[in-house]
């Protein structure tokens, strides 16, 4: 079973017996964990099965990242250097938008008065230059009790080569305050960048009371109701790890939810055997992108939440943990449409969230949202939403916009709704267009994989946008992520900086320092996957000499030699030379940080036949008068349950198709066609 919480719906889905059962319900903000239960017992009910025959539950979930935007966390304090007080303030020291005199990032997480230096200091091999004062960690206590700090992060200079001293800091805390939640940031990012390093381990206790006592109290409300099987937690990084660890490293959890939907568009990119894809996942409150070649997701180790500036590196809070590379905007169902003083129609990034939801739910949402417009242009059959567990109030929509933007605009309601779906659908295919160019990457020759609740009815137009010629709707879209969560692998990743420079390699540090990796991600990975062949990955993050960044570059996972310094610099030049067309002859090459992820072995994907559409489908039921965009004009779109089209039928537009968590739009310029797998598979005509 997968459970994923987003901010509009919560997604869960059961894999019993060769098949899937899902459901969707409204996220419970107050307590996330009574949704999770609603959409459990939904399905369990649905599908005829006891809660004892579940053998594991993966759960996914935006609350970490929602935490950290809405600054809903924990007062947190901040222990440093004595003399580093405000490094994680003063950043980087740059302006990322030169010319604006208003750009500013958002203030770090913990404010300066929480932020208390220690007299200690390590060089940046690990070597003591000033014993750790305890009495200066002593003096700390009565402060955390004046000011009522209820998580602590310890981000001392150069902790990641020695992390004695911050270790002892929290042995003094834990002494005097047992049940004080402490991160270190020798554990939670220990690798070199001082301010990267902090702000990551200043999320990660700033998040840590909230989702310990969330992931506590979900474990046991699931065995309250039958369930005391395993629940594995997904990661940013498209991999599974135990509550355990979850509650240790919750900043891990940060992106969780999108990530499973690109574990399900990487699938089934491999399946298809597409090696230039594109997934778009649109929900109720943000829409994320993410490129994947040869059926791999892009990888980062950084990435950064709250922007204060949109697409705009550097305006947001970095956080350093593995993560799948994609763009997320505020671009979803939910997402609310204004008119500004300008007369534009700005979409997002605010949502109405599940409550009180678009205007169309009925339940006091009195703001236009994506959603609104969606079944205004008759995308949407309002009996029929969410399966039909809920009835959708097309007036209360069509008066929302009229009202909020219509009459602003000098716009009847189908025209605003039509205005509030265009501008929604160009700010995701331009969201696209930047995160293509910023990696290098061509968009226009790649297939769309949507899924999410509002993907399958906004592909065609975003597809048409950025000039792609076929997109692909997954069986049980509306559920992508959490289906993704299913194929996830239980998998740990550990980094390590220690400098070294190939001129003086020495393979003993590099097998002493993987030997220590191995062994924590090991015994972590175990704790998910006790009985289940484990696999390893090994990789250097590595640059010339002088230069400000690093390149990951694959290395064999095996003991080193002293002739793998030869291995490790035609490793980093062939990847140095693919991202950027050259290599430079002669030059130092130095190695500053060294991973190891190990993970459990993922099953090969069996090929999916190529689309052939040989015969025709059913009568429709019914026809829909949709709002065509190319025309402008109303148009009379046929109607099919999606569980009428069997393999090989082709449906040609305009059509809707339709199932209980979402709805495929096929515009007049598109056919669909449904292959051997059950994909609905749509084509430029």
């Amino acid at each position: 079973m997968a459970a994923d919480i987003g901010g509009t719906f919560t997604d869960v889905a059961l894999a019993v017996d060769g098949r899937g059962v899902t459901a969707k319900v409204l996220t419970t903000p107050a307590n996330p964990e009574e949704g999770v239960i609603a959409g459990v017992s939904k399905v369990l009910a649905d599908a005829g099965i006891e809660p004892r025959n579940v053998v594991s539950i993966i759960h996914g979930t935006t609350l970490v990242t929602n935490a950290l935007i809405e600054r809903k966390g924990a007062k947190t304090a901040l222990i440093v250097t004595e003399g580093h007080r405000d490094s994680v303030e003063m950043a980087y020291e740059n302006r990322f938008e030169q010319y604006d005199m208003y750009a500013d990032r958002p203030p770090p997480l913990v404010p300066r008065y929480l932020r208390w230096p220690v007299r200690e200091r390590l060089d940046w091999k690990g070597e003591v230059l000033r014993p750790l004062d305890e009495g200066s960690v002593e003096a700390l206590i009565p402060e955390i009790d004046k000011h009522g700090v209820e998580s602590v992060s310890i981000g001392l200079l150069h902790a990641y080569a020695n992390p004695a001293h911050e270790r002892r800091v929290a042995a003094i805390l834990r002494v005097a305050m047992p049940d004080l939640p402490i991160s270190l940031a020798s554990e939670v990012c220990p690798e070199i960048r001082e301010y990267e390093r902090q702000s990551t381990t200043c999320a990660n206790a700033y998040v840590q009371p909230m989702m310990a006592r969330y992931l506590t109290a979900l474990e046991q409300r699931l065995g309250e109701i039958g369930l005391t099987c395993p629940c594995l937690l997904m990661t940013s990084g498209g991999s599974l790890t135990t509550i355990e660890t979850a509650i240790r490293f919750p900043i891990r959890l940060a992106e969780s939810g999108p990530a499973g939907g690109v574990i399900l568009a990487s699938r089934l990119a491999r399946e298809s055997g597409l090696d230039k894809v594109v997934s778009f996942d649109m929900g109720g409150t943000t829409a994320k992108i993410c490129l994947i070649d040869d059926g791999e997701p892009l990888l980062s180790r950084t990435f950064e939440v709250a922007r204060a500036h949109r697409f705009m590196k550097g305006s947001g809070l970095p956080i350093k943990i593995p993560v799948i590379e994609m763009v997320e905007i505020g671009a979803g169902g939910g997402s609310i449409a204004r008119v500004d003083a300008l007369k534009r129609i700005n979409v997002g990034p605010e949502s109405a969230g599940a409550e009180p939801g678009p205007a169309c739910y009925g339940r006091g949402g009195a703001s236009p949202t994506v959603t609104d417009a969606d079944v205004v242009l008759g995308r949407i059959d309002p009996q029929r939403f969410a399966g039909g567990s809920m009835r959708l109030a097309v007036d209360e929509a069509e008066e929302s916009i009229a009202r909020e933007v219509g009459a602003a605009l000098g716009m009847d309601a189908t025209v605003a709704a039509f205005a509030i779906s265009e501008i929604v659908d160009e700010n995701m295919a331009n969201a696209a267009r930047v995160h293509a160019i910023e990696w290098g990457k061509e968009i226009s020759q790649r297939t769309m994989i949507a899924f999410g609740g509002a993907a399958p009815l906004h592909a065609v137009r975003v597809a048409d946008k950025l000039g792609i010629d076929r997109i692909i709707v997954p069986r049980d879209a509306g559920v992508g992520s959490a289906i993704g969560f299913l194929s996830a692998p239980v998998a740990f990743e550990v980094v390590r900086s220690r400098y070294l420079r190939l001129a003086d390699f020495d393979p003993a540090i590099a097998n002493d320092l993987y030997g220590e990796m191995r062994d924590e991600a090991y015994r972590i990975v175990r704790l998910g996957a006790p009985d289940t062949e484990l696999g390893e990955v090994r990789k250097a993050y590595m640059r010339y000499v002088g230069q400000g960044h690093e390149i990951a570059v694959e290395l064999p996972a095996r003991t080193l030699e002293a002739e793998d310094a030869q291995t490790l610099r035609d490793a980093f030049e062939a990847a140095y030379g693919a991202l950027f067309g050259r290599v430079i002859p002669d030059a130092g090459i130095e190695v500053l940080s060294w991973a190891l992820r190990v993970s459990s072995v993922v099953p090969d994907v069996e090929p999916v036949p190529p689309v052939v559409a040989q015969m025709e489908p059913p009568e429709p039921g019914e026809y829909r008068r949709i709002f065509d965009p190319a025309t402008a004009r109303r148009v009379d779109a046929a109607v099919y349950r999606r569980s009428e089209l069997a393999p090989s039928m082709r449906v040609a537009g305009p059509a809707l198709v339709i199932e209980d968590q979402t709805t495929t739009v096929v515009s007049p310029e598109f056919s669909a066609t449904v292959n051997a797998r059950g994909d609905i598979v749509l084509d430029h005509v």
